[in-house]
């Protein structure tokens, strides 16, 4: 598990990449590279064409002009924006996870409790909250044992208190394995404290560089506007208790840790 990259190395680059559909341009001439144990935030407005480069990185779609290496023998772990399972399915989290490939079932158990997500293990996908979903997604993402993990809005349909945490176990995941991550988010101020580098894009490349200056740069500011930039300022409250994964207030658990960071 603990198989850290060198921070050197290059996983992945991309060059001048464009793409095209349907006689409109989404993506053009954009340039990205991730190195070994990075966390790289990919941000900009509905419809910048930010899932359209992850795809494009990944070698689902093949880009209309430009080019991406990746590593030779990269393993990569993929948690998509959308995965639609039918609610009525009588499909537990156990068997859901094992679809993942030649996987055993300790190494399930393991990943959910790493994601902190074991309760769940014979619930039906379709009972389960969006927090405990998107957990569930994570722990399919890591039976990779990935040293690249790609994560397209991993905090969808998850409560503020729940995105905080979740990101938190991003970059604790980061941390523990040794691997790079590349995830999609629309919230800088929330992922600002754990991210190495943001990339802004809006159909092209608008800004890139260290979170804060991300947030001061005048085409982040036009995207966002002065609000957006501000909220990036984050702040501390007290408080104490813990969230459950269903949003739900944990009496009693630790004083110590409960300085959490909101926008």
């Amino acid at each position: 598990m603990d198989k850290n990259t060198p921070q050197s190395e290059i996983l992945i680059e991309a060059w001048n990449v464009g793409f095209h559909s349907g006689g409109h341009q989404i993506l053009k001439g954009i340039d990205l590279s991730i190195t070994g144990g990075e966390l790289v935030t990919l941000i900009g407005p509905n419809g910048a064409g930010k899932t359209t480069l992850i795809r494009a990185i990944l070698g689902l779609i093949k880009p209309t002009t430009g080019t991406v290496r990746r590593r030779g023998g990269l393993r990569i772990g993929y948690m998509p924006q959308q995965l639609v399972i039918e609610p009525t399915l009588p499909l537990p989290v156990y068997r859901f996870l094992g679809l993942a490939g030649a996987v055993s079932r300790r190494q399930c158990r393991q990943v959910l409790e790493e994601v902190g997500a074991s309760q769940v293990w014979k619930t039906a996908i379709g009972d389960i909250s969006g927090g405990e979903f998107q957990r569930v997604l994570l722990a399919r993402a890591l039976l990779r044992d990935p040293e690249l993990l790609v994560l397209d809005e991993p905090v969808q349909a998850v409560d503020i208190n729940g995105q905080t945490e979740l990101y938190e176990l991003i970059g604790a995941l980061k941390d523990k394995r040794g691997c790079s991550v590349l995830m999609v988010s629309h919230d800088l101020h929330l992922v600002m404290s754990s991210t190495d580098r943001v990339v802004c894009i809006n159909g092209h490349l608008c800004c890139a560089g260290h979170p804060e200056d991300v947030s001061r740069d005048p085409s982040y500011i036009a995207l966002f506007g002065d609000r957006a930039a501000a909220n990036v300022a984050l702040y501390q409250h007290h408080h104490d208790h813990h969230h459950g994964l269903d949003g739900s207030v944990l009496d009693g658990a630790g004083d110590d840790h409960g300085e959490h960071s909101h926008g």
